[in-house]
């Protein structure tokens, strides 16, 4: 009879506890598991079974006493529950405290803007673009006639008195030169004609647009990494809360583990597994809070122009996102590409090192106009001594013509270079074409494969959720094992993990569908 009044007593004690679990939460619990954000379709099939969303929540829930029987020890000494994980916002702050101001809200399309604006490959490729572009400014105005205004003095030694005397003699020792004081002041016009110079400035066009055609790519491919980066942020959250919700069923089966022992109706390694099964969760936990902090600094740091860990983004992850159809992005991709107007630049560019290097074999023309004083006072005017003025203004002109006649084949070696160039440009645009049409099938089949799975994916996340507690049941009347409860939690994790992986995916696959189409498909 005793035995039969201890085992009752036993029953008892295990259905408060269970009366306690189903119990409301308290306010500060309440608010806590508010602050978390939105849950995700998991989150909300586990929310109708009573378990805590938050472990803070769960340590201000006032627990029902209950009768502690004196369990089997096979070590010497009691288990004790472990304290509770950190909060992975409190982490966060130990390891980067937000700046003074109020809390920014991003959404995707103000951090694409951001990043745009203070990304430092971007604007590296920005900046280029704009070098090249000043390089074809400086190009073309090599073609155009150049104005200068020089001005010099010159004093040469004269020639000696008694030599000077001479009819015909010199008046300087360099002949060179006209007068031991020689002053020139002149403005100079010139111009030179040169089929190369062309050429050149033909070349440096075609290179700023190579440039300008980096720069789309730079842009589009930039809104891959933000999304990789913003998205991660809003998967890490949920895989928080993923991890919390885990957590929080590995202390409450853990403790249950210990109350069915103290009862004599589980073995001593029930109670062993449960504890490890406890620790794991605990430090999947701590994990998912390192992954989380991480992937904030990560997007701060790339669109922040300074550190700023004072933001919050959208829970948009989930948000409805239609695919167009292939029909659609086959249209787009292949009406302006960056990557074929690159690569069709490229060989335009190939051409002008082409014609330009031929134009080694061609004379060139050169023509200088000369207008000023070259006198030996610095004056407008010069006085005879018969009192006569005559004026120092006056002008000249120069023209050159040089023809190369011989330069050991240099000429024909850079030519060779250059049509070696224009092969291997047209080449990589034949590549270019290529890869355009197998990008397009690829990324699409992408982001087909990644939507059809996200629905599936979330139907095992709620299926997992909904398992964990049906088996959680099973082994408190003893219908079930611990390493069924055991893997029922692990695959409560691992579905929910994966449907968030799954949903980051699908976001990566539409931005990289933009960088075919240049229109964002993101919303």
């Amino acid at each position: 009879m005793g035995f039969f009044c201890a085992k009752f007593v036993n029953k008892a004690a295990v259905a408060l506890m269970m009366l306690a679990w189903s119990m409301p939460a308290s306010p500060q619990g309440k608010s806590q598991a508010s602050t978390a954000g939105p849950r995700g379709p998991a989150q909300e099939q586990q929310a109708q079974q009573p378990q805590p969303q938050n472990p803070s929540a769960q340590s201000s829930t006032p627990e029902t006493p209950v009768v502690q029987t004196p369990a089997p020890k096979t070590s010497g000494s009691e288990i004790q529950p472990l304290p509770p994980p950190t909060d992975a916002t409190a982490a966060a702050r130990q390891a980067a405290p937000p700046p003074n101001g109020e809390l920014l809200h991003l959404t995707f399309q103000q951090a694409l803007n951001l990043a745009r604006k203070n990304a430092t490959q971007f604007q590296a490729t920005v900046m280029n673009a704009g070098v090249l572009h000043e390089d074809a400014k400086q190009a073309r105005n090599a073609l155009l006639p150049t104005v200068a205004y020089d001005n010099s003095a010159l004093y040469t030694q004269g020639t000696p008195g008694s030599i000077a005397a001479v009819a015909g003699a010199p008046p300087v020792i360099f002949i060179a030169n006209n007068a031991p004081h020689e002053y020139v002041s002149q403005a100079n016009i010139h111009e030179a004609i040169d089929v190369s110079a062309l050429g050149n400035w033909r070349r440096a066009s075609a290179a700023a647009a190579v440039a300008r055609a980096q720069v789309e790519i730079a842009k589009r491919g930039l809104v891959v990494t933000v999304a990789q980066n913003y998205y991660k942020v809003g998967a890490a959250q949920h895989k928080l809360e993923t991890a919390q919700v885990a957590a929080g069923e590995g202390d409450k089966f853990f403790q249950l583990t210990q109350k069915l022992e103290g009862g004599g109706e589980v073995a001593h390694a029930d109670v062993i597994k449960a504890e490890l099964q406890m620790r794991d969760r605990r430090r999947q936990l701590q994990e998912a809070q390192l992954a989380l902090l991480n992937a904030r600094l990560d997007l701060a740091v790339l669109i922040f122009p300074n550190f700023n860990d004072n933001f919050e983004v959208a829970d948009d992850i989930h948000a409805a996102a239609p695919l167009p159809s292939v029909e659609e992005i086959q249209q787009r991709g292949t009406k302006d590409n960056p990557d074929l107007r690159a690569a069709l630049e490229a060989v335009r560019q190939s051409r002008y090192d082409v014609f330009g290097a031929r134009a080694g074999y061609l004379p060139s023309l050169s023509f200088d106009y000369f207008y000023g004083i070259d006198a030996p006072r610095f004056a407008t005017h010069t006085v005879l001594p018969t009192g006569e003025r005559f004026s120092n203004l006056g002008y000249s002109w120069l023209a050159t013509l040089n023809i190369p006649i011989w330069n050991w084949g240099t000429t024909q070696s850079k030519v060779k270079q250059a049509e070696l160039r224009q092969a291997q440009a047209k080449r990589e645009f034949s590549l270019a074409q290529r890869k355009l049409i197998a990008e397009i099938e690829s990324l699409y089949a992408e982001a087909s494969t990644a939507l059809s799975e996200l629905e599936d994916l979330k139907r095992s996340g709620e299926l997992a959720s909904e398992s964990l507690r049906l088996v959680t049941l099973r082994y408190q009347n003893g219908e079930a094992t611990v390493l069924e409860v055991v893997d029922a939690q692990t695959t409560f994790t691992s579905a929910n993990s994966a449907y968030q992986d799954g949903a980051l995916r699908y976001r990566v696959a539409l931005a990289s569908l933009q960088t075919l189409t240049g229109v964002s498909i993101n919303p």
